[in-house]
């Protein structure tokens, strides 16, 4: 995939801290941000999953005799488990 450059200013404060941890983590500098910008993106879109899951079960939310069978039930296979 072809890498396009951007400028993004930032402090000096921040250039130490992501040289420190590029270098701890045996990582250039730009892909230390890469995976820090990937990481962030994923947890954007588990953020929005969670409000779209929460909104739907607050808008149809679950029937009470519901829970109560998978309450049992989880009772159940976890007295057979091992652990």
């Amino acid at each position: 995939m072809a890498k396009r450059v951007i400028q993004v200013p930032v402090d000096d404060s921040l250039i130490e801290a992501l040289n420190t941890a590029s270098k701890k983590g045996g990582l250039t500098r730009s892909e230390l941000i890469r995976q820090a910008c990937r990481l962030y993106l994923r947890q954007l879109k588990t953020a929005e999953l969670d409000t779209i899951y929460r909104e739907g079960y607050e808008n149809i939310p679950e029937e009470p005799a519901m829970g109560e069978i998978q309450a049992d039930l989880a009772g159940q296979v976890l007295q057979e488990e091992s652990w």
